[in-house]
């Protein structure tokens, strides 16, 4: 999964102990943020480095 750019809902519903239901919720809410600032979404699947930084405060970290 490290290379992947996106977390599923159920990724979500396991690093949260949720419901695929809540989980879905999550990714709902965290997707209408991206798209707020004028990004491009996947619906059901968050940007895994968006989700990082909204879930447990981790900054970017340059690939290179």
């Amino acid at each position: 999964m490290e290379h992947e750019m996106f977390i599923t809902a159920d990724r979500v519903a396991k690093d949260f102990g949720v419901s695929r239901t809540k989980a879905y919720e999550m990714v709902k809410q965290l997707n209408e943020e991206l798209k707020e600032q004028g990004y491009l979404i996947v619906p059901g699947r968050v940007s895994k480095q968006y989700y990082l930084e909204r879930t447990y405060g981790l900054a970017p970290q340059m690939e290179g």
